[in-house]
């Protein structure tokens, strides 16, 4: 049957806060700025192949949305 155990349930080495909290925020940093990157991507997308400005108004588009969102959030 199942053993039960009266100790505590980590055994292993202690949590390191500092470390998980530098992880974590490098996480969400990561999640905001690759977010802003893909959807800049897919208005400069959006602008180059749906109407008349090509690949290089798609470019434009690309880095100002990109931009303009590195302004916002910082």
């Amino acid at each position: 049957m199942a053993e039960h155990h009266t100790g505590p349930a980590e055994v292993g080495a202690p949590m390191d806060y500092n470390e998980h909290e530098q992880t974590y925020n490098m996480f969400l940093a990561a999640t905001k700025y690759g977010t802003l990157f893909l959807v800049a991507l897919l208005l400069g997308m959006t602008a180059g192949f749906f109407t008349g400005a090509g690949f290089l108004g798609g470019l434009v588009v690309l880095l100002i949305v990109f931009i303009a969102g590195l302004v916002l959030l910082r």
